[in-house]
């Protein structure tokens, strides 16, 4: 694995992290929440969000 996506997912984990750390009320709500909204829609909040972040990284590398 290249050591540019090892150091990625270790932020991702830092972030995830930070947030549970810092609001695990806040995180277990929105985990609640999450569960109300239909597959579709989180289907396409997760493919934008994919774009949203393939773009940015293409915007800083």
């Amino acid at each position: 694995m290249p050591a540019e996506l090892t150091a990625a997912l270790c932020l991702v984990l830092v972030i995830e992290g930070l947030i549970l750390f810092a609001a695990p009320g806040a995180w277990k709500r929105m985990a609640l929440r999450l569960q109300e909204i239909d597959e579709r829609t989180l289907r396409i909040v997760g493919a934008a969000m994919i774009v949203c972040g393939l773009v940015a990284l293409r915007l800083v590398h």
